[in-house]
């Protein structure tokens, strides 16, 4: 092991959630030195680090639903709910609270122990909101964990839909700041700081994660890892999510991720986030089932189950059984 290795660990590991409101816990530099370790060294420490705080047996099972699809005004270029572009996604209104406990009630039926809504909008109204709070309290009363994502939340919204009973919300960051400007031109990285932190001033628990494989440098997806690791605290939650090239977006075209580099990717959220639950998000469907297995032992330990997210393709919800079971692994929700 390199002294460089050595100080990165000595200096930058920090402890989870340590009360550090204006110190960097860790610098871009120390998660480069991370991502650049021999992988072998690298999935170690991961897997050290995973086992001091979760069964690494146990995988979290949520499901996410769309509940208002398309024609949002965003122009993210991974997106295919993006009225910028021609995807073949049709906007749709806010479904039904019959449609979404169908939905909530199967989900629970299959495993799922948190159910996600996400509704494609910049930033819902106040209208809006009543209406989610209304899903988000009979959702709960099923006995499911609630996460939302709805865009970016103004003023009191956090409030309300922790009073009707949201447990989570789902905000990514997406990238780093320095590239976040190449994917997205309707709103900048600071108004996505500003939803999180109402999240957190509201007692809501944070999700949330980013998106790699966009082109982005190895600088750049070292860079994303450190904005969430320096959040105070960090996400409870952490959805890695490898780019779905969608027809008709402006990265389409977009060259595959290096697996690896994406496996890489867990294990560096893993070490800088020890308590978060890092959840293998989209692209799963691409990735096969060996690379969802390094995924694992890298310290992801959560997954969406179901056919779809959002509009984009998901596994089998029988393959991932499988897939645990030849693992030797369970569903269940671990407890950091």
């Amino acid at each position: 092991m390199s002294t460089v290795q050595e100080k990165t660990v000595t200096l930058h590991r920090p402890h989870a959630h340590a009360a550090t409101p204006k110190a960097e816990r860790w610098s871009v530099e120390a998660i480069e030195a991370l991502f650049k370790l021999p992988f072998p060294e690298l999935l170690f420490r991961a897997q050290t680090v995973h086992r001091e705080h979760f069964d690494p047996t146990q995988v979290e099972f949520a499901t996410l639903l769309s509940v208002k699809t398309g024609g949002c005004s965003e122009d993210c270029g991974y997106c295919p709910q993006s009225a910028s572009f021609d995807t073949g996604v049709k906007a749709s209104k806010l479904m039904e609270l019959e449609e979404v406990l169908f939905a909530a009630n199967r989900a629970k039926d299959a495993g799922a122990t948190r159910f996600c809504m996400g509704a494609a909008w910049r930033e819902p109204k106040d209208r809006d909101i009543e209406k989610v709070a209304e899903l988000v309290s009979a959702v709960k009363g099923l006995g499911l964990e609630t996460c939302a994502t709805l865009g970016m939340l103004k003023e009191g919204h956090a409030e309300q839909l922790r009073d009707a009973g949201l447990d989570y919300y789902n905000h990514n960051l997406d990238t780093s700041p320095d590239f976040y400007g190449d994917i997205i031109s309707t709103r900048v990285y600071q108004d996505r700081l500003d939803t999180l932190a109402r999240v957190r001033g509201a007692g809501v628990k944070v999700c949330s994660g980013g998106i790699v494989g966009m082109g982005e440098s190895h600088r750049q997806r070292a860079g994303l890892i450190a904005e969430l690791a320096n959040l105070d605290p960090y996400p409870e939650s952490v959805p890695i999510n490898n780019l779905v090239r969608v027809e008709g977006t402006p990265l389409a075209d977009q060259a595959p991720l290096d697996p690896f580099e994406f496996v890489r990717t867990i294990a560096v959220a893993r070490i800088t986030m020890p308590k978060a639950r890092v959840r293998l998000s989209a692209g799963r469907q691409q990735m096969g089932d060996a690379v969802q297995a390094l995924c694992f032992l890298a310290g992801a330990n959560s997954i969406f189950y179901g056919d779809k997210l959002l509009t984009t393709g998901n596994p089998d919800t029988d393959a991932d059984i499988d897939l645990l079971n030849r693992l030797g692994m369970q569903r269940g929700t671990p407890e950091a």
